[in-house]
């Protein structure tokens, strides 16, 4: 599985942006898939996590700030992120987990400037 993640770039404190994850192949219901982010000297720490059922998980970070969201039938995962603070900067990536198996996505860059 190949995982591409777009949709990063330069927004100023307060703005929105909406990432993209699109998988290579198809994704089923058996698959979590979550976006981590790694902050410039920091670890890479999980943002949020969607699985096949529905059920999301929020770091306490952006909980109420960013809604993630997936569709099977499109083979595709999304982060909206509202209210973006420069807190948020760093570089997303997307991750798909199936029976124990890990693929990444290879990052996009969300830049916040105050």
């Amino acid at each position: 599985v190949q995982l591409q993640a777009f949709g990063g770039g330069l927004v100023q404190a307060g703005g929105s942006l909406r990432l993209s994850c699109a998988a290579s192949t198809n994704t089923f219901s058996s698959d979590d898939m979550s976006w981590y982010r790694q902050a410039p000297g920091k670890q890479r720490e999980l943002v949020a996590r969607i699985n096949g059922g529905g059920w999301k998980s929020y770091a306490d970070s952006v909980k109420g700030r960013f809604t993630i969201s997936r569709s099977n039938a499109e083979s595709t995962m999304w982060l909206q992120m509202n209210s973006l603070n420069v807190e948020d900067t760093a570089i997303y990536y997307c991750e798909l987990l199936r029976y124990s198996r890990v693929y990444w996505g290879q990052g996009t860059q969300v830049t916040v400037s105050s």
